[in-house]
């Protein structure tokens, strides 16, 4: 149950980044290729945020992390729980078996199934349980995203960006001079607008 915890964990924070990042690279790719094709553009201007100091200091998405957690959090003791109670009627079963405390077969195996019987409904609980986890996750990183989107499109209104490339680790942009880097600037607004909504 822990390594499910931790999968559960590690699967919503790898889908936030994996589904930004993947929005993101496809402008990426889109803006490398027009650019290359557009001869005499050398007055656009272009910027780069950076995507996973977004992620670890945007407060909303700190929050939609937190909460994902703490649900995560919640299915693992609820399986915990239920699965305990199982291995301890298991037990029991066993050691009736053992003991011959059944007055017939029959009634031994109508203990069995009934065992099987719970045994299957914990696993259709934990299979309901993560699906859950995982729509709810894939519901936040759009969320998140349509909020970053959102922000930049008001933001550009007065900056005049012709790009705002997202940079990943080193998916997307090699190399950059750090005067392109508008990731704080991003991040400030993004958290006082989230700030002023609470």
């Amino acid at each position: 149950m822990k390594r499910l915890s931790y999968l559960v964990n590690g699967i919503a924070a790898l889908a936030v980044i994996v589904l930004f990042s993947q929005c993101a690279g496809k402008a990426d790719q889109q803006v490398v290729s027009a650019a290359a094709q557009a001869p005499g553009l050398s007055g656009m201007k272009i910027a780069f945020v950076e995507v996973d100091t977004l992620l670890s200091k945007y407060n909303f998405c700190i929050d939609l992390n937190e909460a994902m957690v703490k649900k995560s959090e919640n299915v693992r003791l609820t399986l915990n729980q239920k699965a305990k109670e199982l291995d301890k009627q298991k037990q029991e079963f066993q050691t009736k078996v053992q003991n011959n405390a059944y007055i017939s077969q029959e009634r031994a195996q109508q203990e069995y199934n009934r065992i099987a019987k719970l045994e299957q409904d914990l696993q259709n609980l934990s299979n309901k349980l993560q699906a859950e986890l995982m729509s709810e996750n894939e519901k936040n990183s759009l969320q998140l995203r349509d909020s970053i989107n959102s922000f930049l499109k008001e933001y550009n209104k007065t900056k005049g960006y012709s790009f705002i490339i997202s940079n990943t680790g080193f998916d997307n942009l090699l190399y950059a001079d750090s005067i392109y880097n508008i990731t704080d600037e991003i991040l400030a607004g993004l958290n006082a607008r989230y700030s002023s909504k609470k």
